[in-house]
């Protein structure tokens, strides 16, 4: 099956005023939209054609001949998370076993926001920051371009996007006011929550 361009799981507006529907219209319409039309001419007629995206980002993430496809591959599947991350009248603290997690790993949740937002405000160039479950503990990293947890052995609960084209519209060159904004107004805790569950689920069954 060829790869899909997935809807938003909310209207184009819903995020405003702290990401407006201009934005997503050009990122999810345009940005996303082209990573998915490249990434099917490119594994068109090989044998990665029918394989997932996770299958296809493994297969290719070390082969510098596949750079092409792992970066459309992976930059689908960074997209796809992403969109999930977010929420309409998101933001503000976790709960529950999630902010216990935080609080176990961070000492604190000002000091894990301290150092998400560091994550991404410290990118050069195009990148993304991530809460990931490694070990058994939350840590917080980031990536350059396209590369994602899932080539570095880590298990993706929650990231935010800093290519300039994720805020560009709306916050010009201010990336750390995006970042703020994508924290306290922005963030979908339960999807993190979620993800939290699952990875502490498949560690378990590893084990």
């Amino acid at each position: 099956m060829a790869f899909e361009l997935p809807p938003l799981p909310y209207p184009m507006n819903a995020l405003e005023p702290h990401m407006s529907a201009r934005t997503l219209e050009f990122h999810h319409g345009k940005h996303h939209k082209a990573y998915v039309d490249n990434a099917n001419k490119m594994v068109q007629d090989t044998p990665l054609a029918g394989k997932s995206l996770e299958e296809v980002i493994q297969a290719t993430a070390k082969d510098d001949s596949k750079a092409g496809v792992f970066n459309n591959v992976a930059q689908i599947w960074n997209h796809n998370f992403f969109w999930k991350s977010m929420r309409p009248k998101g933001g503000g603290r976790p709960t529950g076993d999630l902010a216990r997690a935080i609080d176990e790993s961070f000492g604190a949740y000002d000091k894990f926001r301290e150092a998400f937002k560091t994550a991404g405000a410290t990118q050069f160039g195009s990148g993304w920051a991530w809460l990931v479950f490694e070990g058994g503990k939350l840590k917080v990293t980031k990536t350059a371009n396209a590369v994602n947890p899932l080539v570095q052995g880590s298990k993706p609960l929650l990231t935010y996007d800093v290519w300039e084209h994720a805020y560009y519209l709306d916050y010009q060159n201010r990336r750390p006011d995006f970042i703020d904004a994508f924290i306290d107004h922005l963030v979908n805790w339960d999807f993190a929550a979620e993800n939290l569950v699952r990875a502490r689920a498949q560690r378990t069954a590893a084990e």
